[in-house]
């Protein structure tokens, strides 16, 4: 009984380890030109490290609202801190003047919107959500 017990335990652990892994999908702009990017390059980028594309533009990230769990687990995954530390680094930031946080978005819907409007957009969706009108970008 105690086996059995373990192994579900074990199987239960390793789903929802899963499921966080795929709780996001990242997007940009029909025509940007990047097909793949690296968690430094995702995490520079949203946090206004980097500020062009390699095309010239500027890149204008885009974060879903800070109650989101998709947006926990992408600061998480990409970030390698809780939304709370990366709402922490932007206070900081417009406290001494060296930046501002990128826009927010209610739903993914609103974030898909914003991105498909504006080329040098990034954003990040629930891997539940339609990515029709824009590109879907491989974090590696």
């Amino acid at each position: 009984m105690k086996q059995i017990f373990s192994l579900l335990i074990l199987l239960t652990v390793g789903t929802l380890m899963s499921l966080q892994a795929q709780s996001f999908k990242v997007i940009v702009n029909n025509d940007n030109a990047v097909t793949s990017l690296t968690k430094k390059e995702a995490s520079d980028f949203f946090l206004k490290k980097k500020s062009k594309w390699v095309t010239g533009t500027a890149v204008m990230p885009v974060d879903l609202s800070s109650s989101s769990a998709v947006r926990e687990s992408f600061s998480k995954q990409v970030h390698g801190k809780t939304t709370a530390a990366i709402r922490n680094f932007w206070q900081q930031a417009a406290f001494s003047g060296a930046g501002t946080a990128p826009a927010e978005k209610a739903t993914d819907a609103d974030v898909l919107e914003y991105v498909k409007k504006n080329p040098g957009a990034i954003g990040y969706v629930s891997a539940a959500a339609s990515t029709a009108g824009v590109k879907t970008v491989p974090i590696k």
